[in-house]
């Protein structure tokens, strides 16, 4: 008898973990999903919601000479950037997936993505979001993307 209760005391627990595990990847999807909400509108107060007053910003690409480019970007000009979209300008970044992984404060967010430029293909790409629990608010640490415009055929389905 003592057994089966160990047994069922064990199986509560892992039910109660998984759970609460379950409850902080949405809780994370949302900061991402939220992030991009305010790209697709223009509104860098919704995106400024979701990062960290100290985030790092990276955009990585490969020129049109082959050369591989890492470039940084500070919070204000990634904010300064979103503010200046004009109303003519639609922005959209389709998210193909997430990838999250949690441990303990830190979240790390992987999300291949198709980006549209005024309803056109422009590029495609993935996206790396490090995630910060502060004190019950997920922030946004850093964020790199990656840019391409060739070998994107695998993803448009």
């Amino acid at each position: 008898m003592q057994k089966i209760f160990l047994v069922l005391a064990l199986f509560f627990l892992n039910l109660a973990a998984s759970s609460q595990e379950k409850n902080e990847e949405i809780i994370v999807k949302n900061v991402i999903d939220t992030f991009f909400e305010g790209l697709h509108k223009g509104d860098s107060a919704i995106v400024s919601k979701t990062l960290h007053k100290n985030v790092k910003i990276q955009t990585t690409n490969t020129s049109k000479e082959g050369t591989k480019m890492l470039k940084d970007e500070t919070r204000l000009q990634l904010l300064e950037a979103i503010s200046s979209i004009q109303p003519t300008q639609k922005f959209f970044e389709k998210l193909l997936s997430y990838d999250i992984k949690i441990d303990g404060n830190l979240a790390s967010v992987w999300t291949p993505y198709e980006f549209f430029y005024n309803d056109n293909f422009s590029h495609c790409g993935a996206n790396s979001f490090q995630l910060f629990n502060n004190n019950l608010n997920w922030e946004i640490i850093f964020l790199v993307d990656m840019r391409r415009r060739d070998d994107c055929s695998y993803l448009q389905k």
